[in-house]
Formats: C-alpha cells, sequence, structure tokens
C-alpha cells in the first residue's frame, strides 16, 4: 500500500509541474505590460525596473520560469539578501555559498489590480466555492444513486424512460444556460412562493452593515444548477452498473435463498456496483470546482469562479495563474485519495 500511495503522489507531482509550465507559457505570450498594469502609466523609471527585476521580467523566458517555480515551491533557493526573502514568510534551512536553502509556503505573486497576495485572495474565496462544490456533489450523489436503483429495478418502464429522457437532458444542457433559466423561473417568475433571489453569497451582512449571517437559501439554487449534469451521469452509471450486478450468479443465488430483496439490493447489489459511482463522483467534485466559474458568476456567488472570472476581465494574470494551479492542485490531490480508497473498497483491485 505504501508504494501504491508513493506512486500516486509522485504521478501528481507530475501532473502539477505539467499544469504549472502550460499556465506559465500560456500567461506569458498573452498581451499586456505587467508592470504597467501594477504600478499605471505614470510611474517613475526606477519603481517600475525594481518589478521588473523582482518579477525577473528582464530576463528570458527560461529564466523567468526558473523563478516561477522557485516561488512556488516549497523548498527554493535564494540570494541571501533581504531584498530577495522579504516578500517571503520563510525558514532559513542552509546556506549554499552565497544562497540560502529556505522552506516557505508557496509563493503565487501579487495581483496586478490590488497588489494583494494571490494565496490569501484564494484563501479568502475558496470556501464559497468549497461549499457549493460540496453541496451539488452530495445532491447529484445522493438523487442519482437513487433514481439509478430505482431505473435499474424498473428497466423498460415509463418511469425509466422518464428518467433517462431527464439524464439526456441534464447532461446536454451547460451549466451557465442552466443557471439562467432556474434563476429566471424560480428567482424571478416564482420569487413570490420560492423566497428566492437571483443573487446572494454565503453569508451576508445585514442592512446597516453590520453582523455576518449564514444564508443558506442562497445555495438552493446554485446547487441544483452546478449538480444536475454529474446527476444525470450518476443516475445512468448506477442504471447500468446496477442491472449488470443484478444479472450475477450470486444475486440469484441470494434470491433462491429467500433473502428479502432490500437486503439483495443494499448489501450486495450496491456495494459492488458503486466503483463506478465513486470514480466519476471523485472526478465531478473536482471538476466542479472548475465548472463553478460560470454559476458564480450568474448568481454573483463570492468564490474562486467569481474571483477569476473578474481577473480574466481586467487581465490580473497572476490570480488567474493562481486560481488555475490551486484547481489543478485540488483535482490531483482527490483523484489521489479516491484512488487510494477505490483500491481499499474493492478486493479486486491490484495494488501496485
Amino acid at each position: 500500500m505504501t508504494k501504491f500511495i508513493l506512486k500516486r503522489i509522485l504521478y501528481g507531482f507530475g501532473v502539477i509541474f505539467g499544469v504549472l509550465i502550460v499556465v506559465f507559457f500560456i500567461f506569458n505570450v498573452l498581451p499586456g505590460d505587467p508592470v504597467e498594469m501594477m504600478v499605471g502609466q505614470r510611474s517613475d523609471v526606477a519603481t517600475r525596473d525594481a518589478i521588473q527585476k523582482e518579477l525577473g521580467l528582464d530576463r528570458p523566458m527560461s529564466v523567468q520560469l526558473g523563478y516561477y517555480l522557485n516561488d512556488f515551491s516549497p523548498i527554493s533557493v535564494h540570494e541571501n539578501t533581504q531584498y530577495n526573502l522579504e516578500k517571503y514568510e520563510y525558514i532559513k534551512l542552509c546556506k549554499i555559498k552565497k544562497s540560502v536553502l529556505v522552506l516557505k509556503k508557496p509563493y503565487l505573486r501579487r495581483s496586478f489590480q490590488t497588489n494583494k497576495r494571490v494565496d490569501e485572495i484564494i484563501f479568502d474565496h475558496m470556501e464559497g466555492t468549497f461549499w457549493l462544490s460540496i453541496s451539488s456533489m452530495l445532491f447529484a450523489t445522493f438523487l442519482g444513486i437513487l433514481f439509478g436503483i430505482v431505473s435499474a429495478l424498473k428497466p423498460n418502464s415509463s418511469l425509466d424512460y422518464s428518467l433517462s429522457v431527464l439524464s439526456i437532458l441534464g447532461i446536454s444542457v451547460p451549466s451557465f444556460v442552466a443557471a439562467i433559466l432556474m434563476s429566471w423561473v424560480f428567482a424571478v417568475i416564482l420569487a413570490e412562493y420560492t423566497g428566492l433571489e437571483v443573487t446572494g453569497s454565503l453569508w451576508e451582512t445585514d442592512s446597516l452593515g453590520e453582523g455576518r449571517h449564514l444564508a443558506i437559501k442562497n445555495l438552493i439554487l446554485p446547487t441544483i444548477t452546478l449538480g444536475l449534469r454529474p446527476l444525470a451521469i450518476i443516475v445512468q452509471l448506477t442504471r447500468g452498473s446496477m442491472m449488470e450486478v443484478l444479472s450475477q450468479d450470486y444475486i440469484r443465488t441470494a434470491r433462491a435463498k429467500g433473502l428479502r430483496n432490500y437486503k439483495i439490493i443494499i448489501k450486495h447489489a450496491l456495494k459492488n456496483a458503486l466503483n463506478p459511482v465513486i470514480t466519476a463522483v471523485s472526478g465531478w467534485l473536482a471538476s466542479l470546482m472548475a465548472g463553478a466559474f460560470f454559476v458564480e458568476m450568474i448568481f454573483n456567488w463570492k468564490g474562486l469562479g467569481l474571483v477569476t472570472i473578474n481577473a480574466v476581465m481586467s487581465l490580473d494574470f497572476p490570480v488567474v495563474m493562481g486560481c488555475t494551479i490551486f484547481v489543478a492542485f485540488v483535482f490531483v490531490v482527490i483523484n489521489i485519495l479516491v484512488d487510494i480508497l477505490y483500491a481499499v473498497i474493492d478486493p479486486r483491485v491490484k495494488i501496485k
């Protein structure tokens, strides 16, 4: 098991490294002067030169990439001067000639617009996206498994066909289109009955700007909207997997022994049918963080999606790069955990 986990972690490091390289080159070939975005057109030459030197913009692209990787790495080498280390929160490990080896938090640069550290911006906004993704996945998983079981137990019935049609519709409709329709129907036309609003966040302040309270109702429409596509996928996966398991010999044997139907379904069939569902849930949970971007924009939900879209509109590349790398990191971590879980719950999976 230890070897299996180490291999998955090394694979994850490889993926993150690849994402870093791709993201760096994509955003460094786009038009725009980072220094001008940070300090404006009327800045003095000394300030511009200092910022260019700090970001390495006066060096070749390969050197700039090295600086970016060095900033991101938790263990990195820097010149042993206060100027080169003052932007980090670090612990000095040892000296290497004129340089120093330090342990630090990954440094994702600073926002061009606010000059705030990108990791602080991500930390401030990740809560909204996290709870939106979790609630959407719970909504999709619970209903998806339930509808999939019902559909598998009554194949080719009118209920089965209805669920299949709804699943296809859920897969076909893009999230941003569903978000517009959901907000229009339930927060505009039926607002008198639902009490829901078009926009809102997880936390709200009162009319006087004092106090902070949890607004769960604002989570309802974004959750349903974001959960529709994974719900449709999970319904179809559960249905197909359950029908395959229910046709196995050991299920027929259990029925011949007189076991009750619900015990056969819950204790025998469902456990073996959930493997592809678990894989889908893991992939969708990470993907929902990226898919939440447009949903957050339409519902004005304060999360990583909204801050990333705003950063794209204002050409705030460090924020966009940092959010992209963070989502990739979450995706890798979730997939590693699910690979381990998959190997634990299914003895048929060989750990190598």
